[in-house]
């Protein structure tokens, strides 16, 4: 209910998201930049960062800690505001309760994302509800290059359960064994 005592239905259902949704993005987006990024080769965010680097997206990490390093080559920023260009996805490696100062920070930046990312675990429906209310596709509680893999086919190749099956033989994209997401017509065979 909203304060007028209306029923305010969510703009988005972010318990279950579709495959397209999802592909879609991962098509489309090309330049990430990664909230939390770590320079510990044993963090997630590292392996992330370095998945989508492989992957060829322009990835540009945040870290206040590692302002002024580089991460994996990339030189890290210590806010959204000082990133050196535009950016299509935010990808947030926070706890959930940093989101709404990191949604404020989205939302004053010049030019918006096209999407922002919430990693495995990390939820934030109120501050999802403002970033969608400004035209930002939302994805909370998933991992890209978890999504990435398994959209492709490639989270397979260590054993995973990709939830899809499909005689279609996978479609080669250049790069280092990268399938990469490819639009698929209809969903009749997973």
């Amino acid at each position: 209910m909203d304060n007028d005592g209306n029923l305010k239905l969510p703009l988005f259902d972010h318990d279950k998201y579709d495959d397209a949704y999802i592909a879609e993005i991962l098509r489309e987006v090309k330049s990430v930049a990664i909230i939390g990024a770590s320079a510990n080769a044993v963090r997630p965010s590292y392996f992330v960062t370095k998945y989508m680097i492989a992957k060829g997206y322009a990835v540009f990490p945040v870290n206040p800690g590692q302002a002024g390093k580089e991460i994996l080559g990339r030189p890290v920023s210590a806010t959204l505001a000082d990133l050196p260009q535009p950016v299509d996805m935010v990808d947030i490696f926070r706890a959930s309760d940093a989101v709404p100062g990191v949604t404020d920070e989205i939302l004053a930046m010049p030019v918006l994302p096209k999407v922002v990312w919430m990693q495995l675990t990390v939820r934030h429906d109120a501050s999802a509800e403002r970033l969608q209310e400004a035209g930002i596709k939302v994805v909370m509680n998933r991992c890209p290059k978890i999504e990435y893999a398994r959209l492709s086919g490639e989270i397979g190749w260590s054993g995973v359960n990709s939830r899809r099956i499909s005689s279609r033989k996978p479609m080669m994209r250049t790069g280092y064994q990268s399938f990469g997401i490819v639009a698929q017509s209809d969903d009749s065979d997973t």
